[in-house]
């Protein structure tokens, strides 16, 4: 039997969340689950759940708790993430959060909760120049530049900014974090599930640090 793979990824927005998430996806084979993403495709959607989801990111706001648990409890109840396990990419933001993510994952437990450090310099660095393929989501910044300008070499997609990417959103989005997903940490800490790893660096470094803390505290 293939053992399964529970994590959550924490960090402030610009750590590099979302690309580690991917290549650990890949790594440990299990769903890459980004609930950022999954607000980007209501908003588009253009429903009315998404039209005030658009909203909230747009002015760098959080998406209210009940929408995103009820978002995230549907998403593993689906069959990928009840075999294999998943990596929780934007969830939970609280302790509350968390704790409503512990109890519908009983009689399960996730394995770990990995804190991304960095500095906000380097953060705020990395998000002034962060770009998004259109079509495949691919991200793109100072450690990732693609081959062509513009171009995702993924698929040929258009890269470009993504609306909630503008300054005053980003330092909203930075101080929602230290004051609302900060405590997550000690949360985590406090029950002997957190692993930090350093994610200054480029994407490779950080993803050799990731396996290797992980994989030693599953063993």
């Amino acid at each position: 039997m293939v053992p399964q793979t529970r994590l959550v990824m924490l960090g402030k927005q610009g750590a590099g969340k979302g690309t580690q998430c991917v290549r650990l996806a890949r790594h440990y084979i299990v769903s890459h689950i980004s609930t950022g993403d999954m607000l980007r495709a209501a908003a588009k959607s253009g429903t009315e759940f998404g039209l005030k989801a658009s909203e909230y990111m747009d002015a760098g706001e959080l998406v209210p708790d009940e929408v995103m648990v009820g978002l995230v409890a549907e998403r593993l109840s689906y069959d990928d993430t009840r075999e294999r396990g998943f990596i929780l990419d934007g969830f939970p933001r609280n302790t509350y959060q968390a704790e409503e993510l512990a109890g519908f994952l009983l009689p399960y437990e996730i394995d770990l909760a990995v804190y991304l450090d960095i500095a906000t310099e380097v953060v705020l660095a990395r998000l002034a120049s962060r770009r998004v393929c259109n079509a495949c989501g691919t991200n793109y910044g100072l450690d990732h530049t693609p081959r062509v300008r513009d171009v995702c070499d993924n698929c040929g997609g258009e890269l470009i900014r993504r609306a909630d990417d503008n300054e005053s959103a980003i330092r909203r989005r930075l101080d929602l974090y230290e004051n609302q997903t900060s405590p997550l940490i000690s949360w985590y800490m406090e029950r002997d599930k957190l692993v930090t790893i350093d994610a200054d660096g480029n994407p490779d470094e950080v993803s050799l640090r990731l396996i290797r803390a992980i994989d030693v505290r599953r063993v």
